[in-house]
């Protein structure tokens, strides 16, 4: 492991005197990244109450998308495993969710439990790239977002529209379905699409059985979530400069925070691969970062730490896409060991002792 302060390479410790300076030294900091495990991410949490900061996760903006919709009119959603088991026809809105091999693995499989068992299962597109296979049948958004295109659909099934558009054909077999799911992404669509997607839904529930199945970010993003529901009582993007928790997904986005000069300091959080944002530069920061990325160099942030990395070099809590849970995941380095090496989380919790440690300092001075 590694540590840098102003470009120079010093002990841990040494690097961690330095953070606490910089955030000591701070009016309004930022604590943004959290795609870590869910320690260190707790960890950061601990230290903004400390310090008063605010956080935005990486993944803030596809979790805002979906969290939006799903608070104002909930949602009906299933699982990667009752997918895969009983799914006979299944929708897949927009294009990332072909970019893993999930749906490869849906396209090519059938369902075996329930009443579809057995059953030859029907994998369509929207908006999303052709596929010649006879089941498999893409349908093009014409000159319409996914979003509007969602909207025409549930037009179409709820019989508002009628007529020989592909988006009719569309919904006619969906309303076929004995047990369906649309897949998507909500960073992709959008929180107006979400809205649209999930008032399809449960328009297709009132005649047959239909579920949601939205594809988790790839920062960590829903496993913040649960964290910071149970931290805090709400959803990620919230700021302790009152010394208690207040969420507000606008005025704690940090991007729009450092461009309007709101914040003066910046904790850049990503044991594992996240894009470095642009204004990390331009104030102030810290930056813990995995070991042998290519964020781990000195000129990343003012501080920088290398750390082990979850699931390689040190075990750790993540979100697991296939069980759609958070759950433990052993280092590949040493499987059985929980930790080998400095963590992110160890870095962040030394830093909150020798915050604390200044703060009752200058408080006993002052009586």
């Amino acid at each position: 492991m590694a540590a840098w302060v102003k470009g120079g390479a010093v002990e841990t410790q040494a690097a961690i005197e330095a953070a606490v300076g910089l955030l000591a030294a701070s009016h309004t900091p930022v604590f943004a990244g959290l795609c870590a495990e869910l320690a260190a991410v707790r960890a950061a949490y601990r230290l903004a109450d400390t310090i008063g900061a605010s956080l935005d996760p990486a993944a803030g903006a596809d979790l805002y998308a979906e969290l939006g919709p799903l608070t104002a009119t909930g949602g009906m959603a299933t699982t990667a495993a009752e997918t895969l088991g009983r799914a006979d026809l299944v929708l897949v809105v927009g294009a990332r969710p072909w970019t893993g091999d999930f749906v490869a693995e849906v396209a090519g499989s059938s369902p075996s439990r329930g009443r579809t068992a057995g059953a030859e299962r029907a994998v369509l597109s929207l908006g999303g790239p052709q596929n010649g296979a006879t089941r498999h049948v893409a349908y093009g958004l014409g000159n319409h977002d996914l979003a509007v295109a969602l909207g025409y659909l549930r037009a179409f099934v709820k019989g508002h529209l009628a007529g020989e558009e592909a988006l009719s054909d569309l919904a006619k077999r969906l309303s076929a379905a004995q047990y369906g799911v649309v897949i998507y992404d909500a960073g992709e669509i959008g929180e107006l699409g979400v809205e649209m997607l999930q008032g399809l839904i449960k328009d297709l529930n009132e005649t047959t059985r239909f579920f949601g199945l939205g594809r988790a970010d790839p920062f960590q993003g829903r496993a913040v979530v649960q964290l910071a529901a149970w931290t805090t009582g709400q959803p990620p993007r919230v700021g302790f400069g009152r010394h208690q928790p207040e969420h507000d997904p606008w005025r704690f986005d940090s991007a729009r925070q450092i461009a309007a000069g709101e914040a003066d300091a910046a904790l850049w959080l990503a044991s594992l691969p996240a894009p470095r944002p642009d204004w990390l530069s331009s104030l102030p920061s810290i930056a813990i970062v995995g070991e042998g990325s290519p964020e781990a160099t000195p000129g990343t942030a003012e501080i920088v730490f290398s750390v082990g990395v979850p699931g390689e070099s040190l075990g750790g809590a993540l979100w697991h896409e296939r069980r759609g849970v958070v759950s433990y995941v052993e280092p590949k380095d040493d499987p059985g060991r929980s930790s080998a090496g400095l963590s992110a989380a160890d870095v962040l919790a030394g830093i909150r002792d020798r915050l604390q440690d200044r703060l009752a300092s200058k408080k006993a001075a002052s009586c």
